[in-house]
């Protein structure tokens, strides 16, 4: 393990920061700050910004001053054991979940001071995809698809039709993901992997400023995750949009993100490049919840 990340007995945050002269070490930790996986993206700005949040229900904190950027064209993967506040983060990117201190913006939008119209503007913006896919089984694959642009074209065309240019922008979408020629089928007649193509597409429908996945390849097998996981990297580079995901299997992590963030307890531990952390590295997020005396956790959830 290099120095920047070595871990002093009680956890810190893992920070990946650019060389800096040999300074005698501050009184009091710098501020955490996230970086974007290359050179190119250091040169943006984070399309969103989270800094010194807290979430709590019921006088309960389930995050306490978590701070993260994500940049455009990046994808970053979320990691931690079953409670550590992943989920709860996701949905404070979208006003799901009560902002009780701090500030989170997103594209443009100051999401601890929207309304309601103006929530559902922001809404429409972020992409979702979820682990159960969330798809109108009897519904065919072309108009799950197009569900994703209901926001712009309002509601009377979900009974009139929707208009020609957003029909043939769905089957171009459905062609990018791999499952065009499945486009009049019901969603319910698609194997799982299948299903989570179209709701990729249904979420690119939206035209989204970034995309969230929360456990998108749970329930899939491991080829099929590989595969998910791959296409929406590539999506994050090609668009230029930022994909956070959850997971709970460290190597899909390792093999599928440009940086990983962790959290424990609802305290961000790990921030950091893909490139310079490895299992043992990650290993603090589970430590109170690994049991295969190696500090390792393989199955934790949201």
């Amino acid at each position: 393990m290099s120095a920047a990340l070595r871990m002093p007995s009680v956890p810190a945050p893992l920070v990946a920061a650019d060389p800096a002269p040999a300074d005698p070490a501050p009184a009091t930790p710098a501020p955490m700050t996230s970086e974007p996986s290359t050179g190119e993206l250091r040169q943006a700005l984070p399309l969103i910004t989270v800094r010194d949040l807290r979430v709590a229900y019921d006088t309960k904190p389930v995050l306490d001053h978590v701070d993260l950027d994500l940049f455009p064209g990046e994808m970053v993967a979320l990691l931690g054991a079953s409670g550590s506040g992943k989920s709860t983060l996701m949905r404070s990117l979208t006003g799901f979940a009560p902002i009780s201190g701090g500030s989170v913006r997103v594209a443009g939008h100051d999401v601890t001071n929207l309304r309601r119209g103006e929530l559902r503007t922001l809404r429409s913006e972020v992409g979702q995809v979820f682990q159960q896919f969330n798809l109108v089984p009897r519904m065919s694959v072309l108009t799950n698809v197009l569900a994703g642009a209901l926001h712009h074209a309002g509601p009377i065309n979900w009974v009139g039709g929707f208009s020609g240019a957003d029909r043939r922008r769905a089957l171009a979408l459905l062609d990018r993901v791999g499952i065009a020629h499945k486009a009049s089928e019901p969603a319910r007649s698609l194997s799982g992997g299948q299903q989570q193509r179209v709701a990729i597409a249904r979420a690119l429908m939206q035209r989204p400023r970034a995309i969230l996945a929360d456990e998108p390849v749970a329930s899939l097998d491991p080829k099929l995750a590989d595969a998910v996981l791959a296409l929406l990297r590539q999506i994050a580079a090609e668009d230029g949009i930022p994909v956070l995901v959850s997971l709970h299997v460290l190597p899909l992590a390792l093999a599928h993100s440009d940086r990983i963030v962790g959290l424990r307890h609802g305290e961000m531990l790990v921030s950091a490049r893909t490139s310079e952390l490895d299992a043992a590295d990650l290993a603090v997020l589970y430590a109170d919840d690994a049991h295969d005396g190696h500090g390792h956790a393989t199955g934790a959830a949201a």
